[in-house]
């Protein structure tokens, strides 16, 4: 019995490992829901969507953006942390939840570390300033000097307290020694329409969702926040060309819940890097939205947080911001 029960099991075991294969081929089975921590219709939004889109089709199934905004992107990010480990629930992370929250919040909800697999970043990127057609400056020198002229009389949005968009306008006052107000709203999106009546002056926007909108005629852009100027827009100067030191980049990348298998996490760090080869979405990123091409996977992430920890730093202590 002994020596059949040992042959069984030998006979048995080579039909386990394809099974085992095949059921890590079939992920994913049904609609994956993919979490933007951001409102509807800014960059992060935009970004999401077109990965979603090249990531149903390399993978065969629907992934589908759900937009939970709010609190700097902690509430969706919340969210994806205490999702199910199951590979049906991924979402966008960014220099907001994984660089500048830890820093600003002294009861963060999550670990970005320990909560979420920060499973290949998607884009690296540059804020624009933009302005509304009716200011009276054409560059980020003139801005200044209008600034200075009325303190307090100006006023800069973003999408909420503690974003890389409010303190990219935070480092701005800071080094160029002005006063502007600053305006919170809940996302990037609703901004626009304020942005363009002039109910604002400025602001400190995600490329993706800016430059179409300085490209239309819609709103001025003034500078980028990079160390230079963008390939995207080579146009626009970056604003370090006139406020020596001042660098505010961000980037995007997709999480998954810590837990996530392996086989997962390896298919979808496969599927992400075969949606940024894409035809379309090298159009997009490098002509159409002022993204630059991170190397994509897990390998070198880690790294990346700690060096982004280290250039942003400095914009949160000048900003004075703390938030709970």
């Amino acid at each position: 019995m002994k020596r059949r029960s040992l042959l069984v099991a030998a006979l048995a075991a080579p039909s386990i490992v394809p099974g085992v294969a095949l059921g890590q081929e079939a992920w994913p089975k049904k609609t994956v829901k993919f979490i933007c921590p951001f409102a509807a219709g800014g960059g992060t939004d935009t970004v999401s969507r077109l990965m979603c889109d090249q990531l149903s089709k390399a993978l065969g199934q629907t992934f589908v953006v759900e937009n939970k905004g709010g609190a700097g992107g902690n509430i969706g990010t919340v969210e994806l942390a205490r999702a199910a480990p199951d590979g049906y629930t991924i979402g966008l992370i960014s220099v907001a939840s994984h660089t500048l929250n830890p820093m600003l919040y002294s009861r963060l909800p999550y670990n970005p570390d320990k909560d979420i697999v920060a499973v290949s970043r998607v884009a690296l990127l540059a804020n624009l300033l933009g302005v509304t057609p009716s200011l009276p400056a054409n560059n980020v020198a003139e801005l200044i000097a209008l600034c200075k002229k009325e303190p307090g009389k100006y006023s800069f949005a973003s999408s909420g307290p503690g974003t890389s968009l409010h303190l990219s306008g935070e480092l701005f006052k800071k080094l160029a020694g002005v006063d502007i107000i600053h305006v919170p709203y809940k996302g990037a999106g609703p901004v626009y329409s304020d942005l363009m009546a002039g109910i604002v002056n400025m602001m400190f926007a995600n490329m993706p969702s800016m430059l179409p909108q300085v490209r239309a005629g819609k709103l001025r852009g003034l500078g980028v926040t990079s160390a230079q100027r963008s390939k995207a827009a080579p146009d626009i100067p970056a604003i370090a060309e006139t406020v020596p030191g001042y660098v505010a980049t961000s980037w995007y990348g997709i999480g998954a819940p810590a837990g996530t298998p392996e086989p997962i996490l390896a298919r979808l760090e496969t599927a992400i890097a075969e949606a940024l080869k894409s035809p379309e979405i090298q159009k997009r990123w490098n002509s159409d939205l002022g993204l630059d091409m991170p190397p994509p996977g897990r390998a070198g992430f880690d790294l990346f947080l700690a060096e982004d920890r280290k250039l942003w730093e400095p914009a949160v202590k000048a900003s004075g911001v703390k938030l709970d």
